[in-house]
């Protein structure tokens, strides 16, 4: 992977990765990977996910490990980064309804929740102190950059 994937790449990927594997078995579910390149404002053509997400499911578990994710989202990434920070500017500004400059934290669980169920109270706590790197009980842009993109 990484003659392919730059190391601020892999970090990103990792870091979304683990976002979505709330059971931490190294390992998410397929439907995840399209709301994990949503989320990372990256497009996509519905009908080439699934292909590529067959070609790395091969044994049909409906799971993929990390390596395979890599692979996946390696066809899906934009390599402009100036437009992904738009994406993400717009992305934030849906959530900063009235335009403070911040999402409260507990707007960001529910955000996290309407992504993963699945996720325990416990483990929502954990992400939450793991965004909100001030201990604010909100997220500013910048805290929301280096949670969907690593740096």
């Amino acid at each position: 992977m990484s003659e392919t994937l730059d190391q601020e790449q892999v970090t990103m990927l990792r870091r979304a990765f683990s976002m979505f594997d709330s059971g931490k078995t190294g390992c998410i579910e397929r439907e995840k990977v399209h709301t994990i390149l949503n989320t990372m404002g990256q497009a996509f053509d519905d009908r080439e996910l699934d292909r590529v997400l067959t070609e790395q499911d091969s044994d049909g578990t409906g799971k993929l490990n990390f390596d395979a994710f890599c692979k996946v989202a390696i066809h899906f990434l934009d390599e402009d980064d100036e437009a992904l920070q738009k994406e993400l500017k717009a992305a934030f500004r849906l959530y900063d309804k009235e335009g403070n400059g911040y999402i409260p934290t507990s707007s960001l669980k529910e955000i996290l929740i309407a992504l993963d169920d699945q996720l325990t109270p416990d483990q929502l706590n954990e992400m939450i102190a793991e965004i909100d790197t001030d201990d604010s009980g909100t997220v500013d842009f910048d805290e929301f950059m280096e949670m969907m993109t690593g740096d």
